[in-house]
């Protein structure tokens, strides 16, 4: 409680929101995605043996990371919808994020060893079968398009399903450029096609894998959502009539879709508190759609008050160890 007044304010804004997306994804979806991939990965590592092709086996490999991805998405999907309790405040919603950077980071890994494959084949390259690279591509094609279309079925607002999505839908493009590879060794006998296809493959997997790893980073490190600008929020809550100040303001994600708002608020000394929080709180889920928020709402102190109205400069700090700008309905830096 504050000394001044003893109007500190917790709200939770929790009525009618959901703090995940993981519960709305299609579990069954996956399922059927999972079970395509497996088998077609399994048969096409053997032709891809067959066939000398790198451009299928690094098919093969990607579609082992889509395997792996839809696993620890339906593992983590489990764990989200455990409930809060204990030292686990937010429950085991995070675990989406964790899988999906375990994606990204296979992406990343697994593209740096076809890279070198690819480009060592450049150098030396084997002799490839162009028809069986070919056929399969296609039936590759059809099985990713297959599984895309049930991955699509679940919520890809979640950044763990997004994750395994983009893991199939870059199989796809990989697996048409395999095909084209393999119509060219076949019609020309130009056996490197097969590392240019694979080389293409690569590209895909480090622009997908980045885009997870930097994702799902941004939320471990407790970064505002690329959409919300902490600045404009605060001088939005400034802006309220009431308001005297508004400081310590954090935005961050809890997981996928779940925006969340801590800021502490201080205001006219003749303002109720609950109706400013309320306020601030229609504000925050109207215009930002931020419904998980926390707002500490405290009366201005006087000294605050004398400056506003071109008294003394004092030291005009109210927390400890406050983080970020203060924001006021005046010009101010941020």
């Amino acid at each position: 409680m504050s000394a001044h007044h003893g109007h500190e304010h917790g709200s939770g804004g929790h009525a009618g929101h959901s703090h995940g997306v993981t519960a709305d994804a299609d579990r069954r979806w996956l399922a059927i995605a999972l079970t395509l991939i497996a088998t077609f990965m399994a048969i096409e590592v053997v032709i891809g043996i067959v066939a000398q092709s790198l451009a299928l086996i690094s098919d093969a490999a990607h579609m082992l990371t889509d395997a792996v991805s839809i696993v620890l998405a339906l593992i983590a999907m489990r764990l989200a919808e455990r409930p809060a309790r204990g030292g686990f405040t937010y429950g085991l919603k995070r675990a989406e994020i964790l899988s999906a950077q375990a994606n990204g980071l296979t992406l990343l890994l697994l593209g740096a060893w076809l890279a070198y494959e690819a480009v060592r084949r450049l150098f030396d390259p084997p002799a490839v079968e162009g028809g069986l690279m070919f056929y399969t591509a296609l039936a590759g094609i059809a099985v990713n398009v297959a599984a895309a279309w049930c991955i699509s079925k679940a919520n890809r607002t979640s950044l763990n399903v997004e994750g395994a999505y983009q893991h199939i839908l870059n199989d796809l493009f990989a697996f048409i450029g395999t095909a084209i590879a393999g119509l060219v060794v076949l019609l020309t006998g130009f056996a490197r096609a097969d590392a240019i296809a694979t080389l293409v493959v690569v590209a895909l997997m480090f622009k997908a894998g980045y885009a997870l790893v930097r994702e799902s980073g941004r939320i471990f490190l407790e970064a505002a959502p690329a959409h919300l600008d902490p600045d404009a929020i605060g001088d939005r809550l400034a802006a309220h009539s009431s308001v005297a100040e508004v400081h310590d303001l954090h935005v961050w994600t809890i997981t996928s879709g779940t925006p969340a708002l801590s800021a502490h608020v201080l205001v006219e000394p003749v303002a109720d508190c609950h109706t400013v929080r309320r306020d601030l709180e229609k504000i925050l889920q109207c215009d930002y759609d931020v419904s998980h928020t926390t707002l500490q709402v405290d009366h201005a102190p006087q000294d605050l008050l004398d400056v506003r109205t071109g008294g003394d400069p004092v030291d005009d700090t109210h927390c400890e160890a406050a983080h970020g700008p203060v924001h006021r309905d005046e010009p101010h830096l941020h």
